[in-house]
């Protein structure tokens, strides 16, 4: 295993390479600005070795977002940019830090009886009915509440970004998995393989399972299963989870802590 600051260079690496074949990157202070279709946004990120973020850098990002008709976002690792946090703070944005784990010491997990995970295809009819899962799991993060009946979204924004989730399956850019009872699409998961400079990095992103069905452990199957497929190929294998608790369900699985990654948008404050 590498060291830390090894681990944190091929992470920074990752999500410098990320955007680069889904538009173009502008340099905006010390920022790098990705700038590419609204159906699939990556947020912007310090630029390495640009020096500190500051306000001035984080309000014309926004700007320069906005005016492209991308989200105003912004992520870091605050162990290597410390002083982003208040520099989107002083910009209006709310920041968010999270656990930053890679895996250590894989652990397979099986699924609860009646449960069958899937590998999804490019051409899937389901892929939204999927992605619902996803959007609704995110919506409801601590609730349990009974969301099975929710509509599909039959935006044009939906459909955009289904059709971009199909064109990275079909590239083999995104790996989706999802599982099913009864017939019922009940968790899905992701993760995202890319050449960085030779090393094969990927990042398990979208893990979510409907708020009924929490706790019999869907989450950390998918999760398992989505890992044991990168490592197949990949040299590296990382995640944001979304809090403490969250973390240490794949800490059980075999990911360990190695960071923090921040998020900075324009969501209100909570409390």
């Amino acid at each position: 295993m590498s060291t830390r600051p090894g681990l944190l260079d091929c992470i920074e690496g990752y999500f410098a390479a990320a955007p680069l074949a889904d538009g173009r990157v502008e340099e905006v202070g010390a920022l790098d600005v990705p700038i590419g279709e609204p159906a699939w946004p990556y947020p912007a990120r310090p630029r390495p070795g640009a020096g500190p973020v500051t306000e001035a850098d984080v309000r014309a990002a926004v700007g320069l977002q906005e005016a492209a008709g991308l989200p105003a976002a912004l992520e870091w690792i605050p162990e290597r940019a410390p002083e982003t946090t208040a520099a989107a703070r002083a910009a209006g944005l709310t920041v968010e830090e999270m656990p930053l784990l890679v895996v250590v010491d894989p652990v397979e997990v099986l699924l609860p009886a009646g449960v069958r995970l899937y590998l999804v295809g490019a051409d899937d009819p389901e892929l939204a009915r999927y992605q619902r899962v996803a959007a609704i799991a995110f919506a409801h993060p601590g609730g349990r509440a009974e969301v099975r009946e929710a509509p599909l979204d039959t935006s044009p924004e939906a459909d955009a970004r289904t059709a971009a989730l199909r064109e990275r399956i079909a590239a083999g850019r995104t790996v989706m998995m999802v599982a099913v009872e009864h017939g019922v699409p009940v968790a899905v998961g992701s993760h995202q393989p890319l050449d960085v400079d030779g090393t094969e990095i990927s990042e398990v992103v979208g893990v979510a399972t409907l708020p009924r069905l929490r706790a019999r452990g869907l989450g950390a199957g998918v999760a398992s299963a989505l890992v044991a497929h990168a490592r197949e190929s990949a040299d590296m294998v990382f995640l944001a989870a979304g809090d403490d608790d969250v973390a240490r369900v794949y800490e059980r699985i075999g990911f360990a802590r190695i960071a923090t990654t921040a998020v900075a948008d324009r969501r209100p404050a909570s409390g």
